[in-house]
């Protein structure tokens, strides 16, 4: 049976801050999950045009995460089950990620993302047909709940208290009980989760699974975004970018893969001083 389950995460920022602040997290959680046995690695980083998206930026990434099988799926796979292959088209505001598991080839997973200045009311962002709507569940997350479960606990860990947290830089926070409704600035990230694992006898399982992993995710990548408010702030576009690309170069070296990165054609050619001491910054951070 195919999920499908809208969240909603509000976020303290504006649309522009998200967007450098959404690739920031994405490159300092990739450095911290990556050793020579786990991790992420950057098969392609490159500009892309169509006629659905328009302009923007492809990722092609290939992520294991073994350690973070749950118990009852390692009965039934081998451990490497849960190398997944992702495919990420981001043309900011909009963005597609289509995620496949070569051990399970009829499994699927694609999370579309539309991104609103506005505090999570918007209904029907994606356009779906009645017969979807009528399907989708709808869930707003708070970033400053400290709910807890297994997966928070198999993704990351609950490090910021945002009822006491204030920004130095922006002078943001702290985010007390219905902040969502009287924060400025203030956006929505609108993910639409469609999942399929058609497997008799624990396919659905699997769905909930991981639709809890991505709900888990979810928080604490956005958490993330804005506890490490005081490391992006101010940057620009283009500084972003050169971190991202020097980042790649990093995680590659670290999981022990070559680089096939589209954009640039030598990692070490990238380097200067100034910026590897830049990203081990972010990494160490």
């Amino acid at each position: 049976m195919v999920q499908l389950k809208e969240f909603r995460i509000v976020m303290p920022m504006s649309l522009e801050e998200y967007q450098v602040a959404q690739m920031y997290m994405v490159m300092k959680m990739q450095q911290q999950s990556t050793n020579g046995d786990e991790g992420v690695e950057v098969l392609e980083n490159k500009r892309f045009q169509d006629d659905v998206f328009g302009k923007g930026q492809y990722t092609s990434k290939v992520y294991r995460l073994q350690s973070k099988a749950p118990a009852w799926l390692t009965t039934i796979a081998p451990k490497d089950a849960l190398v997944m292959q992702e495919e990420a088209w981001n043309a900011y505001p909009r963005c597609k990620t289509v995620i496949k598991c070569p051990y399970f080839t009829k499994f699927s997973l694609t999370i579309e993302t539309v991104h609103r200045a506005d505090n999570g009311t918007s209904e029907n962002v994606h356009g779906l047909n009645e017969e979807q709507l009528a399907a989708r569940q709808v869930e707003i997350i708070d970033i400053a709940s400290a709910e807890t479960d297994y997966w928070s606990y198999a993704i990351g860990s609950i490090s910021f208290d945002f009822p006491k947290f204030k920004s130095t830089k922006s002078g943001r926070g702290p985010l007390l009980d219905g902040w969502q409704d009287n924060c400025r600035p203030v956006m929505t990230a609108y993910k639409l989760v469609t999942i399929d694992a058609p497997y008799w006898g624990f396919g659905y399982r699997l769905e909930q699974a991981l639709l809890a992993g991505e709900r888990a995710l979810f928080i604490e990548s956005h958490r993330n975004c804005f506890g490490w408010i005081d490391e992006w702030f101010g940057l620009t576009m283009q500084q972003i970018r050169e971190l991202e690309q020097q980042g790649d170069c990093l995680l590659n070296e670290k999981i022990s893969k070559l680089v096939l990165l589209t954009d640039a054609a030598d990692c070490g050619q990238r380097f200067t001083h100034s910026s590897e001491r830049q990203v081990q910054r972010v990494v160490h951070t």
